[in-house]
């Protein structure tokens, strides 16, 4: 999966993905960080790449994006211990 970063200002990031879940899963964890104050992406046509907009207040909308990948990391590995005790 590829990410380009569009705009990288310390507390606003706009960046650019090929996957709608991804995004999707993203906007869905940054808005549990109280950080975050504004999280949502669009997609201007079905052929177009959507872009996800990141707002902060007192972290970089950097950090916060990678925490939020760090806490969807976690997440899935829970899911797949389970998954494997499940035989």
């Amino acid at each position: 999966m590829e990410m380009n970063i569009l705009r990288n200002e310390k507390e606003e990031l706009e960046l650019e993905t090929d996957s709608l879940t991804m995004v999707e899963i993203l906007r869905v964890y940054l808005n549990k960080d109280s950080a975050v104050i504004f999280a949502a992406w669009k997609r201007e046509h079905p052929t177009k790449k959507p872009v996800l907009l990141v707002k902060t207040k007192g972290k970089s909308a950097k950090k916060a994006v990678e925490e939020a990948v760090s806490e969807i990391t976690k997440d899935l590995e829970k899911v797949e211990e389970e998954f494997k005790k499940m035989k």
